[in-house]
């Protein structure tokens, strides 16, 4: 059974860059056809997709975070990053890591759902504040 954990800074100032990986375990991230995501809640708000990387190495990004947001890999260790830039307040949210066998995803105004996962990290608080 595939497990993943996320693991990264709690706390992020205002304007620099959020980086977090996601371990995964029980099964290597190379394996079709898998998506491996990154989802956050913010307070009072729903589940939003952020983006995700392919088994073959492919990236896909939400709309609205583009211009932010990197995803990459290291296949040698078993994980992959997330790295959001110029954060403020509005990035403060609990951040999931997720596999999916989806790239089904649906986008309302700036707001993209996530697909339907199969296994997901428990999550970590991030706090966007100086």
């Amino acid at each position: 059974q595939v497990q993943l954990q996320e693991s990264g800074p709690g706390l992020v100032e205002p304007s620099q860059t959020l980086s977090l990986t996601c371990t995964v375990s029980g099964g290597s991230i190379t394996i079709p056809f898998y998506y491996w995501t990154w989802i956050r809640q913010a307070p009072g708000k729903r589940l939003e997709w952020m983006g995700a990387i392919s088994f073959s190495g492919r990236t896909y990004y939400s709309p609205a975070l583009k211009s932010r947001t990197s995803i990459s890999r290291n296949t040698s260790k078993n994980q992959f990053t997330l790295q959001l830039s110029s954060v403020t307040p509005g990035d403060t949210a609990i951040y999931y890591c997720a596999r999916s066998r989806s790239q089904s995803i649906t986008c309302s105004g700036n707001l993209c759902s996530p697909p339907p996962y199969d296994s997901r990290g428990q999550g970590t608080q991030v706090t966007v504040s100086s």
